[in-house]
C-alpha cells in the first residue's frame, strides 16, 4: 500500500536539505563566480553524477542487508534516525558558531580543473555523502512492499535531482541570490538552524513510527 504520508515527509526533507546552503551548493557558486555560469553548470552535473554512485551502491549495500535479515534491516534504520538526529544538532552548533564568511570558503575553488569531473571526484570521494544517503533513503524504504534495490534508487535519484535542481538555480541567480549565500552568515545560519531542526523532528519522527 503505498504511503503518501511518508511520500510527502520525504519530498519536504529532501527540499529543506537541498536548498539548505552546504558545501556543495558552495562549491558550484565558486565555480560559477569563477569561471562563469557554464563551469556551474558542469561541476553542478558532476556532483549530479557523484551522488548517483553515492546511491546505487547504498542501493546495493541495503538490499544485500535486507536478503540477510528483516532484523538487520530495522537495525539500519534506527541507526539511520540516530544519525540524522546527530545530523541535526551539529547543523545548529555549527550555525552558531559560524564566523568564516562563504567568501573565504569559495576562495579555495579556482577554474584549474575540468568541472565536471571535479564535481564528480568531490562528490564521489566525500565518505560523509555516502554515510547520509545510507541513514537518509532507507527511512522510506517500505520493506513490505518489495523491489527494495528499485525503492531506494528512485527515493536517491529524486533527493539528488532536488539537490542539482537547488544548485542549477543558484547558478541561474548568481548575482543576488549567490551573492547572499556567499557573503551573509545570517543567512546561512538561519537556514542550516531550521533545517538542522527539521532533521531532529524527522529523526525522531521515524525512529518512534512503526517500521515497515
Amino acid at each position: 500500500m503505498f504511503d503518501w504520508t511518508r511520500c510527502l515527509l520525504f519530498l519536504t526533507a529532501a527540499m529543506m536539505l537541498a536548498i539548505a546552503p552546504g558545501p556543495g551548493m558552495l562549491y558550484v557558486l565558486a565555480r560559477s563566480l569563477a569561471g562563469g555560469k557554464r563551469e556551474g553548470v558542469l561541476s553542478a552535473l558532476g556532483t549530479f553524477f557523484g551522488g548517483m554512485v553515492h546511491v546505487l551502491a547504498a542501493a546495493v549495500g541495503v538490499s544485500l542487508i535486507l536478503a540477510k535479515s528483516a532484523v538487520a534491516f530495522a537495525t539500519v534504520k534506527y541507526l539511520g534516525a540516530a544519525y540524522l538526529c546527530f545530523l541535526g544538532v551539529r547543523m545548529i552548533l555549527q550555525a552558531r558558531k559560524e564566523k568564516a564568511s562563504a567568501e573565504e570558503i569559495t576562495q579555495d575553488f579556482k577554474a584549474v580543473h575540468n568541472p565536471l569531473w571535479q564535481g564528480v571526484a568531490t562528490e564521489v570521494l566525500n565518505p560523509k555523502t555516502a554515510l547520509f544517503f545510507l541513514s537518509f533513503i532507507p527511512q522510506f524504504v517500505n520493506r513490505g512492499a518489495g523491489h527494495v534495490f528499485l525503492q531506494f534508487v528512485v527515493l536517491g535519484t529524486l533527493s539528488v535531482v532536488m539537490n542539482t535542481t537547488a544548485d542549477l538555480i543558484v547558478i541561474a541567480l548568481a548575482g543576488p541570490l549567490g551573492e547572499r549565500i556567499r557573503s551573509s552568515s545570517s543567512f546561512r545560519r538561519r537556514q542550516r538552524t531550521v533545517t538542522g531542526a527539521i532533521m531532529i523532528g524527522l529523526g525522531t519522527y521515524l525512529a518512534t513510527s512503526e517500521s515497515r
